[in-house]
């Protein structure tokens, strides 16, 4: 095990925190480890919402290229921000153990649920599903790390901001004024890490599949195939979630037009041994039912 493996990360305190966390996890089996922190795209461009970028895998394109460039060995993704296509020569190497799924409101007061207010969100997802609840509603965009939106939904007047809860448990910046948002159908592999490498490495992939965690890489392949039939790459308002119990998963994901009015949404439960391509099954069922026509309406909005 001489060769060192260099683990490519985002330089934000949770994608530090999650390159760690491999690392750790790597150097625990007796290999020997670097981390190398890039700035991603869409860290750098906050002045427009995600879906305006209209770059796919902006997160990761960065580290993708210093893969390829040969900088770095793996990579380490939040895996709702990875591309369900992968760029040629980078393969999935390991999928680690999940975190919680939910969505979750932070606030300043729940007041406001009665009536008229503002929430803060940079995804369609999440916006689309709020003001199918809260149709009076106004959602406005917030863009940048954990810590970046904690700060200006401070510095603003907006009533709550909506984040991921699993980003904001790991590095230990939940606030006691939130609420789990459980009829909120999360993104796909959302609280999932997905770490990736080169196909031609076969040193680092081999060291890094030790980490696979199957029932997560079995959830999560259902929810991006999900996704990828239905060709939302990361703009689309789309959820998934996919759970395995006793032996059955149980699936819901959810296609919603962007302003929240239309929602088709299915469930459906299958013996986990079968999930091969049942996300595409899901998928498809949503589009027979109107959502190839929602999916045409929604490209011509965000164009």
């Amino acid at each position: 095990m001489s060769k060192t493996i260099r683990i490519g990360t985002r330089d934000s305190q949770l994608a530090l925190w999650q390159a760690h966390t491999v690392q750790d996890q790597l150097e625990a089996l007796g290999y020997n480890t670097e981390i190398i922190s890039v700035k991603s795209t869409g860290d750098l461009l906050l002045d427009k919402p995600l879906y305006e970028l209209g770059i796919t895998g902006i997160f990761t394109k960065t580290l993708d290229i210093a893969m390829i460039n040969g900088t770095v060995d793996i990579a380490v993704h939040s895996m709702k921000d990875v591309p369900t296509r992968l760029p040629k020569g980078i393969v999935q190497s390991a999928v680690l153990p999940r975190a919680n799924t939910q969505d979750i409101l932070v606030y300043k007061d729940l007041d406001f649920l009665k009536s008229n207010g503002t929430i803060a969100t940079g995804s369609l997802r999440r916006q689309a599903q709020w003001l199918h609840k809260y149709p009076s509603h106004k959602v406005v965009d917030i863009r940048g790390n954990v810590n970046t939106r904690l700060q200006k939904l401070h510095d603003n007047p907006w009533n709550g901001a909506i984040f991921a809860k699993a980003g904001l448990e790991r590095i230990e910046v939940l606030p006691p004024n939130h609420i789990d948002l459980d009829w909120m159908v999360p993104a796909p592999a959302q609280g999932a890490m997905v770490v990736v490498s080169t196909e031609n490495d076969a040193f680092s992939t081999e060291a890094v599949r030790k980490l696979n965690d199957s029932t997560t890489d079995i959830c999560t392949h259902v929810e991006r195939e999900f996704l990828q039939i239905l060709e939302g790459g990361c703009t689309a308002p789309i959820g998934a979630l996919a759970k395995i119990e006793q032996d059955n998963l149980h699936f819901e994901g959810v296609l919603l037009s962007l302003d929240g009015k239309q929602k088709l949404m299915v469930k459906k439960s299958i013996p986990a041994n079968e999930y091969i391509h049942f996300g595409k099954l899901c998928a498809q069922e949503i589009l027979d039912n109107g959502g190839k026509e929602l999916m045409v309406e929604i490209k011509k909005e965000l164009a």
